[in-house]
């Protein structure tokens, strides 16, 4: 069989948006992803569900396996015919094992291609705010390993170089060693007072960064329990950080948060969130698909001309009820009889994208909202068109009929389970590194609960957060066992935003 080919690709250090798009490409086509503990679990949202994935980190402490059989594993994967994505923290030829790696396969006759990552040092240093090298500070920069060979009886390293130059140095996965480097600096003439940072989970949401100087960082490390990974910073660049430190000031900092919309939708909310600073796993637990039937919305669209209002109360029903329209051969100009009425300003700017300006939109963002603007005029012998979701609530078409209205409200589109949720935010989940779950429909916390089952929902939620977009969605909540602790008191995504900063704040 001829030979596949295999991809080193660096992950960057953890942030999961700092991986090169060339490193994306390969994960997008990977037939095998053989991957280390520390990739942020959202890299996998990128690798074809077909796809073997590969654990090769550390489990409990202890490597699960060792460099030999990883050498081994990426050859004879290769031989297999398959594109295989060996996915690897920060860069693989900046202290890791990629060198090695490629070496196993040249020597076997495997392809392979090299794509760069942001290593761990330089990852550390924006995030944290301590730029390696400065005009007036520092020239240079050196990368050291603070975990030398167990077998090399001397350091291989020139502390005397190391401590007496000016330029900033870095030691990688120095913890462990961390007293001991430090007292090697200062003894071979480094000044006690030089600034230290320690970085630890480098772009992460949960990023630590802890600074003291060469003389006092071990012992401020023991007293707050800093363990590996981290990255160590020495040089007086460090004192910069004071001033430059950006990522801690971000309203959600640190904060992990699910975002159950629908795919389509959750890009903007998603992005927004993102933007504060927040690491958003996107966790799609509906799925928007055609009605099973078109024949009763087709009837409806053909008879436009006879209706006096059109409710549409979602940017869903907007979406689904213009392309099909669109199908029917119909655009807008269809209806020019009819007044339109929006629930919400996303609705209502997604009808004006169709160029059309609602004559209504409810000030309380649901049904009932709806029901008491109409109920200020007389619906008494009006025909009115509801296109809607399969299980949407029948508050409006029952009050609607009450006050005389005569109301058709067929099946626009239909909210279905997805196929599986992702496995990156069930890893996450099961790590207890989430802080926040957002639930914007009744539809998305009644899917989950499907899904999972009430018992393991509730488990797994057990201390994240639970951020609903409203009053019903909050409903729902409950009656299914959680604690709703975040609502805006205006129903739409950018209040439920500002919202979670405030809780977060």
């Amino acid at each position: 069989m001829n030979n596949g080919i295999v991809y080193l690709v660096g992950a960057g250090p953890g942030d999961p948006s700092l991986i090169t798009l060339r490193g994306v490409e390969c994960l997008k086509k990977a037939q095998v992803v053989v991957y280390d503990y520390l990739e942020n679990e959202q890299l996998l949202g990128h690798v074809p569900e077909a796809a073997e994935r590969i654990y090769t980190g550390k489990i409990g402490g202890r490597h699960n396996q060792d460099q030999d059989e990883i050498n081994k594993l990426l050859v004879a994967k290769g031989r297999e015919g398959k594109a295989v994505v060996r996915l690897m923290c920060g860069d693989p030829f900046v202290f890791g094992r990629g060198g090695e790696e490629c070496e196993a396969l040249r020597d076997a006759g495997i392809p392979f291609e090299v794509v760069p990552g942001v290593t761990a040092a330089v990852g550390a240093s924006a995030y944290a705010g301590i730029p390696l090298t400065h005009r007036d500070i520092a020239v240079s920069v050196t990368f050291v390993t603070g975990q030398e060979v167990k077998d090399t009886l001397e350091s291989r390293n020139d502390w005397g170089r190391l401590s007496l130059e000016c330029g900033t140095v870095v030691f990688y996965m120095g913890v462990t060693n961390l007293r001991r480097n430090m007292q090697r600096m200062m003894e071979h003439g480094r000044s006690p007072d030089t600034p230290v940072a320690l970085v630890r989970w480098a772009t992460a949401p949960f990023q630590q960064v802890l600074v003291g100087t060469l003389a006092d960082i071990a012992d401020r490390a023991e007293e707050c329990g800093l363990k590996p990974p981290a990255v160590t910073i020495v040089g007086e660049v460090v004192a910069l950080r004071e001033k430059l430190q950006w990522l801690d000031k971000q309203p959600l900092c640190g904060k992990k948060i699910i975002v159950t919309r629908a795919a389509e939708q959750a890009g903007e909310f998603s992005a927004r969130l993102a933007s504060r600073g927040a690491t958003v796993l996107e966790c799609p637990t509906i799925r928007l698909v055609e009605p099973l039937s078109w024949q009763l919305l087709d009837l409806a669209i053909r008879e436009l001309s006879g209706y006096d209002w059109v409710v549409l109360t979602s940017v869903n029903a907007v979406r689904f009820f213009f392309q099909r329209l669109d199908t029917l051969g119909f655009d807008a100009r269809a209806l020019g009889g009819c007044r339109i009425c929006a629930v919400g300003p996303r609705t209502t700017d997604e009808i004006r994208s169709y160029g059309i300006k609602p004559d209504l939109v409810a000030a309380d963002y649901k049904a009932e909202g709806v029901v008491d603007e109409f109920s200020r005029l007389d619906m008494h012998n009006t025909r009115v068109l509801f296109p809607r979701a399969d299980k949407a609530r029948d508050v409006i078409p029952r009050e609607l009929k009450q006050m005389g209205a005569q109301v058709d409200s067929p099946v626009a589109y239909r909210n279905v389970f997805p196929e599986r949720l992702p496995p990156e935010t069930l890893f996450a989940l099961e790590k207890r590194s989430v802080d926040c779950i957002t639930f914007t429909s009744s539809s998305t916390v009644q899917n989950l609960a499907a899904m999972l089952g009430e018992e393991l929902m509730l488990d797994m939620l057990k201390g994240v957060a639970v951020a609903s977009i409203g009053p019903i969605t909050s409903k729902s909540c409950r009656e299914l066992g959680l604690k709703v602790d975040i609502e805006p008191e205006s129903y739409t995504l950018d209040a439920l935003a500002e919202a979670l900063e405030t809780h977060f704040a």
